[in-house]
């Protein structure tokens, strides 16, 4: 465990549950969030990876108690915030939402979209120290002071995603979720966005939950990698230590995918398939959750859920047969 006074950002058990109507008078629920713990340092990066649909977006947003939790604690720089107000919280935890497309207000002009959270927090004096703090935070993400004045529809995706950068960055905040910022952009503006997000931090000390598909890019921002699966975390630890040695046989799994430029080594390597496809998370199996795709899959498996526990230090994992696969 890290120094508690070094902790920003802790999470314990947490769980998120969405009811769905299964009948006339029956209810079920998705369990997207199930039973998650990590802590992130201040100033570090925590990588988040898993398959769409595994509860990475919920899970950050539950943290921003955008989504209300079901079960389990969030604690904020050792103070529960799990049922108090989140306005005094909101200047200090921001988001920098998936898709630069859908998530700009398109009636709103960009000075306008990122001056919402100013007013909101009344940040500013004067109508002449908002359009400087706004002009300010467009130069900061690469954009022009004149840019303040045109709408969303103008700009590229690139462009969009900077704006939405600039909008969270606009109360000055310590922690932020980057909700896989990089996705939906071209290849060649992906290092744009990302090496922007690492001047920032190490500008402003910014902490980071960087959630995103691409193991290479999460490799490359993050301190330590957490890797998900169907609503629970199955292994998380140092990122060099995740891709030199990892534990849980998801997460060989996923870094066997890894394409590598190299043709003969891209030929040597051993490539692991999943068998089947990715249960509901509204009727997960039995016990360990991957036990359906797992080929070491026991039945002790099917009887109990493993425990999410320290096999080396600072390295975390959750199955029953870790050292029979390692």
């Amino acid at each position: 465990m890290a120094d508690g006074k070094n902790i920003l950002i802790e999470v314990n058990n947490l769980k998120k549950y969405f009811p769905v109507k299964t009948g006339f008078m029956k209810m079920n629920y998705v369990k997207a969030v199930d039973d998650v713990s990590f802590y992130i340092e201040k100033g570090e990066t925590l990588g988040l990876v898993g398959e769409s649909g595994c509860g990475k977006t919920t899970l950050g947003r539950t943290i921003l108690r955008l989504h209300e939790p079901t079960e389990g604690k969030i604690i904020y720089k050792g103070e529960d915030i799990t049922h108090v107000d989140m306005l005094p919280y909101r200047r200090k935890m921001q988001i920098i939402f998936q898709d630069p497309y859908a998530s700009l207000d398109p009636r709103m002009t960009v000075g306008d979209i990122i001056g919402e959270a100013l007013d909101i927090h009344k940040m500013y004096g004067s109508k002449t120290e908002r359009r400087d703090k706004i002009n300010a935070l467009l130069d900061i993400v690469g954009l022009n002071t004149e840019h303040a004045n045109r709408f969303a529809h103008e700009f590229s995706g690139g462009q969009r995603q900077r704006i939405g950068i600039a909008r969270a960055l606009a109360v000055d905040p310590e922690f932020i979720v980057c909700d896989e910022p990089i996705s939906a952009l071209d290849v060649s503006i992906q290092a744009q966005v990302v090496n922007m997000l690492e001047d920032l931090q190490a500008d402003r000390g910014f902490t980071y939950l960087f959630i995103a598909h691409d193991l290479s890019v999460v490799k490359h921002i993050s301190s330590r990698i957490g890797v998900m699966y169907l609503g629970h975390m199955v292994e998380l630890t140092k990122s060099n230590e995740l891709y030199r040695r990892p534990l849980h046989p998801y997460t060989q799994t996923l870094l066997s995918a890894i394409p590598i430029a190299d043709p003969k080594a891209s030929r040597a390597k051993q490539r692991i398939i999943l068998e089947g496809d990715i249960p509901s998370p509204m009727n997960p199996p039995s016990g360990c959750t991957f036990r359906t795709r797992c080929p070491y899959a026991t039945e002790e498996c099917a009887q109990s859920a493993p425990e999410f526990k320290e096999w080396e230090p600072g390295h975390f994992a959750a199955c029953h047969h870790l050292d029979k696969i390692n």
